[in-house]
């Protein structure tokens, strides 16, 4: 069982720098075990508001974080009093409402790009074969949900609240929740209504239709039972976690049968791994498969 972690060892993680990431400017990087990596927006004088350095940190980020072979499970918290804010819109405005270009295609053509830019931020964390774990509290607004839902374990404090801001400000929620939340959720009424009217969903909804598993009272439970969870994960062989993240977003987003196929494509050479003999000789023995040294991938 991994041990739970205080406030006082989650200080003490933010202090262990990930390598040349920690430079980023709104992002702070850490190592809580030598295979969780933690992502934590670190914006918190400004609500964690996503401005034009965190859509492009956050591709960076992970996409080293995908290549690299320590990191077996990605945590990723808020810094301060709420999760985010959404886009920071004083520092991005410019992006769309002063596009460059000549004329009406030209123009269009630029928001275009910069539009499938910033979906990018989101879709890299679906794309990371690591499975993300998520913990939200307080606010979770407009481009807070896109991220979530990009995520494939949600977590959240009982004060967490749920928006899908976009239609407040004049525009269709455009880098992700549109088309991910209806997958999320199940219910196309309820998504309907949230990005409709651009509610507030609280956090006993949010768990009740599916949007996070499960309920914590403050952050630090929540943090404790994340890393909890996260040193679960890591534990067992990457080969078996990482396959079964890349299969479970492609299932997602096929029939049945093309999801079958693609799975005995790739369980033909993925089999072929000692993890698997390991793992049921530690069953035998009535071990934990926190016993078992798997390699790096």
């Amino acid at each position: 069982m991994w041990p739970l972690v205080t406030r006082s060892a989650v200080n003490t993680v933010r202090c262990c720098a990930l390598r040349a990431m920690s430079s980023y400017s709104s992002l702070l990087l850490s190592r809580p075990s030598p295979t969780v990596t933690h992502v934590e927006l670190n914006r918190p004088d400004k609500r964690n508001a996503m401005n034009r350095a965190f859509w492009s940190e956050m591709v960076s980020c992970f996409t080293e974080i995908s290549d690299d072979p320590e990191c077996r499970v990605v945590l990723v918290s808020g810094a301060g009093k709420i999760f985010t804010a959404g886009i920071d819109l004083m520092d991005m405005a410019s992006d769309v409402l002063q596009p460059e270009g000549d004329d009406t295609a030209r123009i269009s053509w630029n928001i275009r790009k910069i539009i499938s830019k910033y979906q990018e931020t989101f879709s890299v964390i679906e794309k990371c074969p690591k499975p993300v774990i998520v913990a939200v509290h307080g606010a979770c607004v407009g481009g807070g949900v896109d991220l979530i839902t990009a995520c494939d374990i949600r977590l959240c404090t009982q004060d967490a609240w749920f928006q899908v801001k976009e239609v407040d400000i004049g525009l269709a929620a455009d880098v992700g929740t549109l088309q991910r939340l209806p997958k999320v959720i199940g219910s196309r009424s309820l998504v309907n209504e949230l990005a409709l009217t651009a509610r507030k969903m609280y956090a006993d909804e949010a768990r009740d239709c599916g949007l996070v598993s499960r309920l914590f009272v403050n952050k630090e439970a929540m943090m404790a039972a994340a890393l909890e969870m996260a040193g679960q994960i890591a534990a067992r062989s990457p080969v078996a976690v990482q396959g079964t993240k890349v299969n479970l977003v492609y299932s997602r987003d096929h029939s049945v049968q093309e999801g079958l196929n693609y799975m005995t494509a790739w369980n033909m050479s993925m089999l072929q791994t000692q993890d698997v003999m390991k793992s049921a000789q530690a069953s035998m023995e009535k071990k934990g498969p926190e016993s078992i040294t798997f390699s790096k991938l």
